[in-house]
């Protein structure tokens, strides 16, 4: 089965550069490979010691800050060095204060592997979340390199687990240790042997309750609030729109930011022409109109972090339609209530968040507008609520520290 493996990667590298003349994306995934081990060399021409995180993609990557962080304290002699799988999370993280390089991973043949971890020589990696890719772990145990998986989730559905999996398990070995999310893993690699295995929990937790700790100010948005009740949507499509859109137009006492998923001038239009209230954006803001309408289009990237500690009540984008949700743990942080559409079934925060109360789906603008009615009119029942989704936060924290003592002895 390994070399079934190994020829069809090399197919598809081959398949992908075919494929690059149809797809922005997948121009991308294989430019960005072209000159990968020429400045990998470039860059560890220096005698120094590094680390190696891999993160599948821009989610992935969010999710390990706070082990990056822990790594720059605990090694600070060491580089760390950061690899992509997709282009989504290369062009969207050039610089970061605790990588010295991102780079993209090559493809998972033998050759490959091999290359790649002859000139980075890193005296550890870290594998984040779901990313396994058995070329390179196998190369890892061979090199007896330390290497570690956090935040890990495992599904009985994985290759590993099935009778035709054997082969994938021995990559497993490379793993020193396992940082898993949740029972369920740790029990899944126990019936494969693997017993060295923590149920650490989820990073996430640890990088949103870390933004407690720093600035959240924003000028622009503080003006704009005015001091009065402030409804943020994040991340939002256009079948988010259709549920929230007529509630905003009838309440022009309600303060509304609308941060879209897609910033696309044609897209923001669109978004602007169906709104009757005074609107402002980002990109023609004038701070003379800002205390005096009543939505703000956050057409720019960067801001929405920091944007729900102004929030009295959130809405999360991506669960109304089919392209997945958002994270609705960046809004819990600061302590408010959360809508999000109904289709959650795939996103076990957000299904927590909803069993405790934190959290209401809604699959009709009827339901939207009960809910998001009832959050604004009883501060009684909004505080509650969002009381709710700050504990959940703190409960969850910790992961980062049990990685952190491991690694310390």
């Amino acid at each position: 089965m390994q070399t079934v493996y190994n020829a069809l990667i090399n197919l598809s590298g081959i398949v992908l550069k075919s494929a690059g003349f149809f797809s922005g994306k997948l121009q991308k995934f294989t430019e960005g490979r072209k000159e990968l081990f020429p400045k990998l060399e470039n860059f560890c021409t220096h005698d120094q010691k590094r680390i190696w995180v891999h993160a599948a993609s821009l989610g992935e990557f969010e999710m390990a800050v706070p082990v990056l962080k822990v790594l720059k304290e605990e090694f600070p002699d060491h580089q760390i060095v950061v690899s992509f799988f997709s282009p989504s999370g290369y062009e969207n993280k050039k610089k970061h204060q605790y990588v010295d390089f991102f780079t993209y991973l090559p493809l998972d043949t033998p050759h490959n592997a091999q290359q790649f971890l002859e000139i980075l020589a890193p005296e550890m990696a870290i594998f984040v979340k779901y990313d396994f890719w058995p070329n390179f772990l196998l190369e890892l145990k061979r090199r007896k390199i330390r290497s570690f998986l956090i935040s890990g989730v495992f599904k009985s559905s994985q290759l590993f687990f099935q009778s035709y999996g054997k082969w994938m398990q021995k990559s497993l070995q490379a793993f020193e240790h396992f940082f898993v999310q949740d029972k369920r893993s740790a029990e899944l690699l126990k019936q494969i042997g693997f017993t060295n295995c923590t149920v650490a929990g989820d990073n996430r937790f640890d990088r949103v309750a870390a933004q407690l700790e720093g600035s959240n100010s924003i000028d622009f948005i503080e003006t704009f609030k005015n001091d009065k009740t402030l409804f943020v949507f994040g991340s939002s499509w256009p079948a988010d729109e259709a549920l929230y859109i007529d509630y905003i137009n009838k309440n022009p006492s309600t303060k509304f930011l609308i941060a879209p998923h897609e910033i696309h001038a044609e897209k923001i239009a669109r978004l602007e022409s169906r709104l009757k209230l005074q609107t402002v954006k980002y990109s023609e803001m004038k701070p003379e109109y800002l205390a005096k309408s009543q939505v703000f289009i956050l057409d720019t990237i960067g801001y929405l972090g920091k944007s729900y500690s102004y929030a009295d009540i959130a809405y999360v984008g991506g669960a109304a339609g089919n392209t997945g949700l958002h994270n609705v743990l960046e809004p819990a942080t600061f302590g408010i209530p959360i809508i999000t559409g109904e289709h959650i079934q795939k996103f076990p925060e957000a299904l927590q968040l909803e069993k405790l109360a934190g959290l209401f789906k809604v699959s009709t603008a009827s339901e939207f507008e009960k809910i998001a009615g009832k959050l604004l009119t009883d501060i009684e029942f909004r505080q509650k609520t969002g009381m709710i989704s700050g504990h959940f936060i703190n409960s969850n924290t910790g992961a980062t520290r049990i990685f952190q003592e491991y690694i310390s002895l």
